[in-house]
């Protein structure tokens, strides 16, 4: 345990470094004394953690979700990373509108990789493509469902 909390005492300060300490300070309404507690290699600070909520806060402005990387490497997960920001426009009716392009895509996409009989190594990154992008549009579409709970 101790090997992984360094690891993400070194994100969490790559982190507010990314944001600067003053932005972290009002983002997370936190002190500066407190932001290098959760990065601080000292003994008496091992156990304490950034909380999700301010992980969250800062990474919504850093150039990179260093925190949320870090988690994933440490599960053995890859992390898919795009700068552009998701469909705030619209809501759960344009979401259906769009995953119902995305899957006609994907469909498309699909019936022109096996009209030969087999998905060549391109024809399945195409596809692999496709889907991420359906991903993608389902992945917005939950967070319009939720945030309207």
């Amino acid at each position: 345990m101790r090997e992984r909390g360094s690891y993400l005492k070194k994100h969490t300060e790559a982190l507010v470094k990314d944001v600067g300490i003053e932005t972290a300070c009002t983002l997370t309404g936190r002190s500066k004394a407190t932001l290098g507690r959760y990065y601080s290699a000292a003994d008496e600070h091992s156990d304490r953690f950034m909380p999700v909520d301010a992980v969250a806060a800062l990474e919504a402005e850093a150039s990179y979700p260093h925190v949320t990387g870090a988690l994933a490497e440490m599960r053995g997960i890859t992390m898919s990373y795009e700068k552009s920001e998701p469909n705030s426009q619209g809501g759960v009716n344009s979401d259906v509108i769009k995953l119902s392009q995305r899957f006609a895509l994907l469909m498309a996409e699909y019936n022109q990789s096996i009209e030969d009989g087999v998905i060549s190594v391109n024809e399945a990154k195409r596809l692999l493509q496709e889907t991420t992008a359906l991903q993608k549009v389902l992945i917005e579409m939950k967070m319009h469902l939720e945030a309207n709970e």
